[in-house]
C-alpha cells in the first residue's frame, strides 16, 4: 500500500508536469494529438512554418527526442507589377539566350572586389553625393570604393589593389550578402 502525503487525501497523484494553459493540439479519432509522419504535431510544425515566414529565414531546423526537422524556403525576390497586379518570381533566362548587357566578359586577369559582410551597399558616402568610384576610373590601393552599411555601422570597403574599375556589380542602396561580388577591377589597366 502506498503512503499519501499529508493533506492529499482525496486528490489525485500527479506526474510531476505542470498543466500548460492556452489551446491543445488537435486530436485524432483515438485522442491523440495529430502527427505528421515523423511524428512531431502538426501544429509544431506549422508554428515553425510561420516563424521562417514572420522572420524572413531561408532555413529552420529542430531537433528533439531523436527527430529532426528542417524546413527551407525559396526567399527569390517578388517583383511587382504596375497598378498592383500579380506578383510574380523573376524570370530564368534560358542557358542559350544571353542578354546583350549580361553577356559573359573576359574576365582572366581581373581581380573582384567582394563584400566582407552582409549589408546594404552605398556607392557613395550620403544620397546627395557623387558615387565614390565610376566604371573606368582608375583607383588605388586603400581606396574607399563603396560602403556596406550592417547594423547601422557605415563600413567603407576599399581597393585592395591598384587598377581600373572595369564593372561595377552591384546596385546602390540594395542589400548584398557575404562574398558577393562588388567590383571588377584590372590591375594591369594604367589609363
Amino acid at each position: 500500500m502506498k503512503k499519501s502525503r499529508p493533506g492529499a487525501k482525496g486528490k489525485r497523484a500527479t506526474t510531476g508536469l505542470t498543466p500548460v494553459s492556452g489551446p491543445t493540439p488537435a486530436r485524432g479519432r483515438l485522442g491523440v494529438a495529430a502527427s505528421s509522419p515523423l511524428g512531431v504535431p502538426q501544429a509544431e510544425i506549422q508554428d515553425l512554418i510561420e516563424l521562417l515566414k514572420r522572420n524572413n529565414l531561408a532555413e529552420i531546423e529542430l531537433e528533439r527526442a531523436g527527430v529532426r526537422v528542417r524546413l527551407r524556403r525559396d526567399l527569390a525576390p517578388l517583383t511587382t507589377a504596375a497598378h498592383g497586379e500579380a506578383l510574380t518570381a523573376p524570370q530564368d533566362v534560358r542557358p542559350n539566350e544571353v542578354p546583350a548587357e549580361n553577356a559573359p566578359q573576359d574576365t582572366s586577369g581581373m581581380v573582384t572586389i567582394t563584400s566582407p559582410i552582409v549589408g546594404t551597399f552605398y556607392r557613395s558616402p550620403s544620397p546627395d553625393a557623387d558615387p565614390y568610384v565610376e566604371e573606368g576610373d582608375l583607383v588605388k590601393k586603400g581606396q574607399v570604393l563603396c560602403i556596406v552599411e550592417a547594423m547601422k555601422l557605415m563600413n567603407e570597403i576599399e581597393s585592395e589593389l591598384d587598377g581600373k574599375i572595369v564593372k561595377i556589380l552591384a546596385d546602390s542602396t540594395k542589400a548584398v550578402e557575404f562574398a558577393q561580388p562588388l567590383f571588377l577591377i584590372d590591375p594591369n589597366a594604367t589609363a
